[in-house]
């Protein structure tokens, strides 16, 4: 007997094609959605435009600071720009994001600054912003954790009796296809469920769990999970900004008017390593990074501009110059940043001072001591 037919044929209308919300074709032609319009100016899509290029150079430099010493690691965000920006520009001032360690875009969009981020990766933060002054929470490291994190928090924005008010915000919290096998989101979607919580589940499908394929995380589409426990769920074009727009931010509305969660898969592609410690020519091929790279999320927005007359050549050289600049402020302020002194690594873990913690403190002062003893 084998595994197949103990647990039975797969139902094939499971597995048929999803529906895929797309409002830009990679050919950078605009279709219409009948449950997702949008109308934005030629000033709104040049703004997307900037965001993406933007992050996007922000992210190549990180990387490129990573590979020559001056940080730790990174985890680029590569191909996953419009499903960031998208839905980061949906959000309200008074709505609440919970990220993984990948969102530098939505960070951009939240007004984090791009060395807050670095200084993270570089080890000379634990943060660095304010989480209630940006409406976004820290990096979370611990796969699919915040997702619990974000339902307390939506739970208490419940409780507070602003839901359908001018002050009412939305929670929205991003994870990988790989966190949707951690028990932390399962929970995440019961409690969510049952207290019908005004959050969003963004799930940005990169198709790769670092070296696990999405095959192994599922056998239907990841969207219809939330059909089980009682919540809808859509999978949306994630390289196309136009369409991550328009979903999150319906989703987000419905959340603020007390119509409950979403869960959002935004179908994407990590067009990088998992992080700069990965090599994914280890378990991938190269012909499948080609393919997705005929549906990069900025070619499409520049072919639209173009094909509809909304900027020209000096527009996109303004937006080049405009990275490239910013790009040098990332490198030189990275550079610059001083290193923490060793033992401070201790004054935070307890608000305040712990007995063993400050007998601890004491060996590793003693311990770093030893070394210029050795050097006299």
């Amino acid at each position: 007997m084998t595994i197949d037919s103990v647990r039975g044929a797969p139902d094939t209308t499971e597995l048929a094609e999803p529906e895929l919300v797309q409002l830009l074709t990679p050919e950078g032609e605009r279709v219409e959605h009948p449950d997702y319009p949008l109308d934005l100016s030629a000033e709104e899509v040049r703004d997307l435009y900037r965001d993406l290029v933007i992050v996007r150079r922000i992210d190549l430099e990180a990387v490129a600071l990573t590979r020559q010493g001056e940080l730790g690691i990174w985890a680029s965000l590569l191909g996953q720009e419009a499903a960031q920006i998208g839905s980061g520009r949906a959000l309200s001032e008074h709505d609440m994001v919970f990220p993984t360690y990948r969102e530098h875009g939505v960070a951009w969009c939240r007004g984090v600054e791009p060395l807050k981020l670095l200084g993270l990766f570089r080890g000379v933060s634990h943060g660095g912003w304010d989480p209630g002054e940006h409406g976004f929470h820290l990096y979370t490291i611990v796969i699919g954790s915040q997702t619990l994190h974000a339902t307390g928090y939506a739970m208490g924005v419940q409780r507070d009796g602003v839901l359908g008010t001018p002050s009412a915000g939305a929670t929205i919290a991003y994870f990988g296809d790989g966190a949707t096998s951690q028990g932390d989101v399962n929970e995440s979607f019961v409690f969510a469920s049952v207290f019908n919580v005004p959050i969003v589940f963004f799930c940005q499908n990169n198709q790769w769990a670092i070296s696990e394929p999405i095959e192994r995380q599922t056998r239907i589409p990841l969207y219809k999970r939330a059909k089980g426990f009682g919540f809808p769920g859509l999978r949306v074009d994630g390289n196309d900004v136009f369409a991550c727009l328009a979903v999150t931010r319906k989703a987000l509305e419905n959340a603020r008017t007390g119509q409950g969660p979403t869960l959002i898969e935004a179908f994407t592609y990590r067009m990088g390593a998992h992080t700069t410690t990965d090599d994914p020519t280890r378990y991938r091929l190269k012909a499948e990074e080609e393919a997705w790279k005929l549906k990069d999320p900025i070619e499409r927005v520049k072919a639209y501009l173009v094909r509809n007359d909304m900027a020209d050549a000096g527009f996109f050289d303004k937006v080049e110059d405009e990275a490239k600049q910013l790009a040098r402020e990332v490198r030189e302020g990275c550079l610059s940043m001083p290193d923490p002194e060793p033992l401070s690594m201790f004054d935070h873990v307890y608000a305040d001072r712990h007995p063993l913690m400050t007998e601890e403190q004491e060996q590793f002062a003693a311990y770093l001591a030893s070394f210029e003893e050795e050097a006299k």
